[in-house]
Parts: C-alpha cells; sequence; structure tokens
C-alpha cells in the first residue's frame, strides 16, 4: 500500500523518461545545478519583485508564470537551457514529501507565528468551520460533480480523491497574496487561517481516500479513527513541542542567534516527528506549533531580539515563496509536456475549464451553506467579505506536491498511469487558473466592493498627519539649515526637492479645529480610541524591553488591551476592566489567618500576588500616560484629543487608589518592585553603552565579549534570584494590610 507518507523514491513519469532518455546518457549535470538553479530564481523574483512593485500585479503570479515559461523552455527546446535546464530537471525530480518537507515547515511557521493571538481567538470558531466541514463540503461537492460528469470511468474513491486535493486552499498561495493586496486585518486572519487550518485538514482527507483507492479497509471505524489520529495526534504533538521550546527559550537570555536557531529547528522537528515517525499531519503539527509560540512565547523575544526574529522569518518565507511559485509553474509546465497525449485532446481542456467552474462552485456552496453561522462566529461576517472569502480559495504547491504523490503511485491496479497523468493535468491547470484569475483580479474585487478604501476618519487623520509632516519638516530645517563648517540652506530649495512637502503647502489646514466637543463624530472617536490603545501596547513592549514589567504580566496587559479594542465601537476606553480580576483579591484570604500556614505559602498566595498586581497598575498608568502625551502631541488641544483623553484619566482611577493603598499599608511590596525594575534598566543600560563604545571605535573585540558578558551575568542572576521581600509575621501581615482583611 503507497501513500503520501510511504513514498520513498524520486518522481519521474515514464513520459518524461522517454523525453530526456538520449540526453540523460551524455548528460554533465551535476548536483550543484540545482543550487544555480535556486539562485537563477531568486534574482528572477527580486527582479521582478522590484519591477511590479506598486503595480495591481500579484507578485506570486508572476513567479508562476517565470516558472512555466522556464519549464517549457527546458522541455520544449529539448533541453537548452544547459545549467540551468540541468537544475530544472533536478528540482522538478525531487520526491513529492521532500518538497513539501523543506518548504512547508517554514513558510507555515511563519504565517502561524505571526498571526494576532487575539484575533485568531476571536476567529477560531469561523476557521474551523471553513477548515472541517467546509473542506468536506467542497471535497464531496468536486466529487460529486466529477463522478457524474467526466468521462473517465473513475469510481468514487477516485473521485473523491481528485475532490480532497482540490477541496481545499493553498496557505502559500493565500497568505502570499492577502500581504501583497492589503486586505482587512478581520479578513486577512479569517482567510489566512481558514487556509492554513483547511490544508492541513485536506491532507489528512487525501491520505485517507488515497489509503482506500489503494485498497486499504473502508470502514466508519476506519475512517473515524484515521482521522482522530492524525489530526489530534498533531496537535498534541504542536502543543508538546511549544511547550518545550517556550521552556528552553525561558533560559535564553538576549542571545538572539540562539533563539532564532530554536523557532527555526523546532518547526522542522516537530513536522519531521509528527510526520514520519507519529504517522500524523504535520502540517496540522507546524500550524499548532506557531500558534503555541504566538500565544506563549511572543513576550520572551524583546526590543531588538524581536525584530531580529521578525527580519529572519520574513526573509525565509520571502526566500520559499519565491522558490514555490516558481517550481510550482514549473511542474505545471513539465505535466504538460509529459502527459501530451492527454494535453493535445481538446476534451481535455474543456474538462480542466468545466472543473475550474466546478472548483468555484463549490467554493460558493461551501460558503453559502456555512454563510449563517459564519455569521453568528467571532466578529461576523457580512456579504462583501463572503464575497472575498468564496473569490480567494487559491491553490498552490500543496495540490501539486499532492498530485505528484498520486502520480508517483499510479501505474498499477488501483490507479492507472493514465489516472496519475490526469490528476496531475488536471492540478495544475487549477492551481495556474485560481493563481492568474482569482489572484489578479482580487485587488480588483476588494477595490470594486469598496474594501481597500481610506474611511472618512482615517482620511482625517491622514489630513491632519500630513499638516504636522510640513511642520516637522520646518523644524528639522531650522536644526540643520545653519552650521559653522558649511553655511546654510535655502528653505524653498530643500523643498524643490521634496515633491512629496511641496504638495502639503497648501494642505496645512487642522482637520480637528472647530470641532465641538458635544457634536464630535462617533466614527472619529472611535478611529482616535483605536489609536490611542495601540500606543498604549506599544508603550507595554517597551516597559517588557527596559524590564519594568515581566513576560507574565505583559501577556495580561497585551491581552487588556486586545479585548478594548474590539469594543471601541460601543464603549468608552475599557481596558482597565480585563485587569480588575488581577488587582482583586478573593475571599479566601480570610483563611490564611491561620497560625498553621507556612510563611512560604503565605508568600506565594498573598505577596506574589499583591506584587503581580502593582506591576499591573503601574504598568497600566504609566502606559496610559505616554499615550496621553503623543495624543495631545499629535493633536493637541482639539475636542477629540481631550474627549478620549478624560477617557483615559477616568480609567487610571482604581488604578492609582490600589497603589495608593499598598503603599499606606505595605510599602515593603512597592519598593521591592521598584529595586528590581531600577536594577534591570541599570543592567540594560550599561548594556546599551557597551555597544555603543564599540560602535564608535572606543572598545574592541575581546574587551567588548568581557564586559559584555559581565553584564550577561548579572542579568541572568537578576532574573533567576530577584530581590526577596523580607515578610513579617504572617498574621500580623493581614491583621495590618486592609487590603488583606476578610471581606
Amino acid at each position: 500500500m503507497t501513500s503520501i507518507n510511504d513514498a520513498a523514491l524520486p518522481y519521474m513519469s515514464p513520459e518524461k523518461t522517454s523525453l530526456s532518455l538520449s540526453y540523460s546518457a551524455e548528460s554533465d549535470s551535476r548536483p550543484v545545478d540545482a543550487v544555480i538553479f535556486a539562485g537563477v530564481s531568486l534574482v528572477l523574483g527580486t527582479a521582478c519583485r522590484q519591477l511590479f512593485n506598486g503595480t495591481r500585479v500579484p507578485y506570486s503570479v508572476v513567479l508562476l508564470v517565470i516558472g512555466i515559461v522556464l519549464g517549457s523552455l527546458e522541455y520544449g527546446t529539448n533541453h537548452n537551457l544547459g545549467k540551468i535546464g540541468h537544475g530544472i530537471r533536478i528540482w522538478n525530480d525531487i520526491n513529492p514529501d521532500l518538497l513539501l518537507a523543506v518548504f512547508l515547515p517554514a513558510l507555515l511557521f511563519e504565517s502561524s507565528f505571526s498571526m494576532d493571538v487575539h484575533q485568531i481567538k476571536r476567529c477560531l470558531g469561523q476557521m474551523v468551520l471553513l477548515a472541517g466541514p467546509g473542506v468536506l463540503i467542497s471535497t464531496f461537492w468536486i466529487g460529486t460533480l466529477l463522478k457524474l460528469t467526466f468521462p473517465y470511468n473513475w469510481d468514487w474513491k477516485t473521485s473523491l480523491l481528485l475532490g480532497a486535493l482540490l477541496g481545499a486552499t493553498d496557505p502559500v498561495a493565500v497568505v502570499a497574496l492577502l500581504k501583497e493586496l492589503g486586505a482587512s486585518k478581520k479578513m486577512t486572519t479569517i482567510i489566512d487561517g481558514e487556509s492554513l487550518m483547511n490544508d492541513g485538514v485536506s491532507v489528512v482527507i487525501f491520505q485517507l481516500f488515497l489509503k482506500m483507492v489503494m485498497g486499504s479497509t473502508s470502514d466508519w471505524g476506519f475512517i473515524i479513527k484515521f482521522l482522530a489520529q492524525n489530526s489530534f495526534g498533531a496537535v498534541g504533538i504542536g502543543v508538546a513541542f511549544g511547550i518545550a521550546s517556550v521552556f528552553w527559550l525561558r533560559f535564553v537570555f538576549n542571545d538572539i542567534v540562539v533563539q532564532i536557531t530554536v523557532t527555526l529547528s523546532v518547526s522542522y522537528f516537530a513536522y519531521y516527528t509528527a510526520q514520519e515517525w507519529a504517522g500524523v499531519s504535520g502540517i496540522l503539527t507546524v500550524i499548532t506549533l506557531g500558534m503555541f509560540f504566538a500565544a506563549f512565547a511572543r513576550t520572551a523575544f524583546k526590543g531588538d531580539s524581536y525584530q531580529s526574529l521578525h527580519h529572519f522569518w520574513e526573509m525565509v518565507a520571502y526566500i520559499a515563496n519565491t522558490l514555490v511559485f516558481i517550481l510550482s509553474g514549473v511542474i505545471i509546465a513539465v505535466g504538460d509536456f509529459s502527459s501530451r497525449k492527454i494535453t493535445y485532446e481538446g476534451a481535455s481542456w474543456g474538462f480542466l475549464f468545466l472543473l475550474y467552474l466546478y472548483v468555484q462552485l463549490s467554493r460558493c456552496a461551501m460558503v453559502g451553506i456555512l454563510y449563517p453561522l459564519l455569521r453568528r462566529f467571532g466578529y461576523g461576517l457580512d456579504w462583501k467579505e463572503s464575497i472575498i472569502l468564496t473569490w480567494s480559495g487559491l491553490r498552490g504547491a500543496v495540490s501539486l506536491s499532492l498530485a505528484l504523490s498520486v502520480k508517483q503511485s499510479s501505474g498499477n491496479s488501483y490507479i492507472s498511469s493514465e489516472t496519475g497523468t490526469r490528476f496531475l493535468f488536471f492540478t495544475g491547470g487549477i492551481v495556474f487558473l485560481t493563481l492568474v484569475v482569482n489572484g489578479s483580479t482580487t485587488q480588483f474585487l476588494l477595490h470594486l466592493l469598496r474594501m481597500n478604501t481610506l474611511t472618512g476618519t482615517k482620511k482625517r487623520i491622514l489630513e491632519y498627519t500630513k499638516f504636522e509632516m510640513m511642520n516637522t519638516a520646518f523644524k528639522a530645517f531650522e536644526n540643520l539649515g545653519d552650521d559653522e563648517e558649511l553655511g546654510s540652506a535655502d528653505w524653498h530649495t530643500v523643498l524643490g526637492h521634496i515633491p512629496s512637502l511641496k504638495k502639503l503647502q497648501g494642505e496645512q489646514v487642522n482637520p480637528h479645529d472647530g470641532c465641538e466637543a458635544g457634536n464630535v463624530d462617533p466614527r472619529n472617536i472611535m478611529d482616535i480610541r483605536i489609536r490611542f490603545l495601540n500606543g498604549v501596547q506599544a508603550a507595554y513592549w517597551e516597559m517588557l524591553d527596559d524590564g519594568r514589567i515581566t513576560q507574565g504580566t505583559a501577556n495580561v496587559l497585551m491581552q487588556s488591551v486586545d479585548e478594548a479594542l474590539d469594543l471601541v465601537s460601543t464603549e468608552s476606553l475599557c481596558d482597565w476592566r480585563g485587569l480588575k480580576p488581577c488587582v482583586r483579591f478573593p475571599k479566601y484570604y480570610k483563611f490564611l489567618q491561620s497560625r498553621i500556614i507556612p510563611r512560604k505559602l503565605v508568600s506565594y498566595l498573598i505577596v506574589e500576588r499583591l506584587e503581580s498586581a502593582c506591576y499591573i497598575s503601574s504598568a497600566f498608568l504609566r502606559a496610559h500616560r505616554i499615550a496621553r502625551q503623543q495624543l495631545h502631541g499629535f493633536l493637541g488641544n482639539s475636542d477629540i484629543a481631550s474627549f478620549v483623553i478624560n477617557e483615559s484619566e477616568v480609567e487610571g482611577e482604581e488604578a492609582k487608589q490600589f497603589l495608593e493603598d499598598v503603599r499606606d499599608s505595605f510599602p515593603q511590596v512597592l519598593n521591592a518592585l521598584k529595586t528590581r525594575q531600577v536594577t534591570h534598566y541599570v543592567l540594560n543600560h550599561l548594556n546599551g553603552y557597551i555597544k555603543n563604545l564599540e560602535k564608535v571605535g572606543l572598545l574592541q573585540g575581546k574587551e567588548v565579549s568581557h564586559l559584555h558578558d559581565a553584564v550577561q551575568s548579572d542579568l541572568k542572576k537578576l532574573l533567576r534570584n530577584p530581590p526577596l521581600l523580607t515578610l513579617p509575621n504572617a498574621n500580623d501581615l493581614i491583621t495590618t494590610n486592609p487590603l488583606l482583611r476578610p471581606l
């Protein structure tokens, strides 16, 4: 019995062998030619990215066309591309499982790790609907239409096998498209999450039908066991690897090389463990791992480390995307040349376009059937978003790899060689049509539905930003416009060389002037609240980098902002609401009055909880103060700024009161917290000072390493053994502290 997991030999079709037999005998190709092809692909991809930047042509579509052209030139001109052609054939002959194993872990981890955790939580119901029932609906819809209308005498299992192969969107293609077009965050999360999850589900269903086609038992017990084992087993392995790697990262201090290596290695090792050792879905495993990292490990990367990690994975995803789409184009072209008997039949092309119609109809049917439920889960779904969701059903490299597996498994009593060739032909055609037709027109559809235009409030913010840009530019000119060495510069000449500023000269009008506080547009207020809360969240990240808050506190604070962002259209600022349970002490503390309770337990239940509450309250007040200053500096004394600033001040009253109570009754807690903060800040400052001395050339090599290691050693000691609080007698602590008295 053969499946995608059991494939062990490189793929080489009989037709392709006959095409290149004479050439292979005297070929001087070497494995290094594969590297040459990869380098040429990256050069072509980079050139196209630069050439088509700012146009409406999706980058992924251009890469696919390049791949088709290269594959057609190589196999249509009797191998006249030299070493590049050698590399094309080496890559095209790659085992389909290896193709997935090389590119998918990095692409899937990057996409799932970069997703917004709060958005995932809110949209999870919609994602599960689309990835579970949605894939089944598409599979059976396509399979049924194939069985009833295509003249190939396929049985139900074979028809459903092709339906499963084409029933799910491809994360590589969809994620690449959405990042280019700038769709809304909600739509991006839903479509991105659906494409990631349902691709894993579709591979599981594909493996199930492939086993059934190859003669495996097909009773309901086997089907349920197979699906449950692959789905829940994959999630379990992903979570296990996530826990182990996050635990490992807790012992890594400011070493970005180790942090990046951990994330890269664990994604591939988790994929291998699930796919090859446990026999479950490696795709679902890596997706689970990435989401686990997004939820629990994002605050482990601070400052420059997070930026470096982000840039690293962005580069990995770019390289993998470029190679994947060009290889997809090559495979499509080679599939065409290796199945000439089929492609030369006009009926085959007609059935390809009919299959494309079936794929679109299946997507429409799936979204239509699930629409009543999709409207009720998460953020909901309106009719415009449902249209985009329907049209974004792209297929890509994963479908092609699965089709190659079918082709590789053909030529026996279960799947004929002709059937395997038709699978590759139809899959390649659908990948090409969805990427070129759907991918190229999605931006136009967004524009037609007015889903990519600026709202009135965003236009006002943009106008005011332009207003401030001119003021900022003039201040910069005043600071640098005259010096001792070169003399002065002319402002009008400077403007002449900066067209973007020249256009702003006639737009210096504050769009918020003249607004009355009682008549402020609610939509405008909502937009300012969003920007204010984003400023609060940015302040939390800065405090985490400075050591003012811990990772656990940062996670709680970030979540409170995410929850408040969901309510900005209906309520005033309310991020303190999510923090209240963390600064209010439950009634069970009255039992701590007993003298038999160990002091360490009192410390854990009282002091650590109290310290955490103080961390949260002080960070909340500081972040709101920073955000208020930024908002005032941006909008000045406008009524709309005063409106939101007033909401922020009201929000902070309870936090201020809590800290005042702690200061009056238990000042040791605040003193211990401040000591930790100052110590952490001093060490970070020393670290920056050493880097600056190296930058200006006053320190070199071993000197920098010696001082840096000394500071890092102190930082590790601080994080592992922070200053401890000396506790008074437990009974005295409770009776003297009004916060801890029985309610």
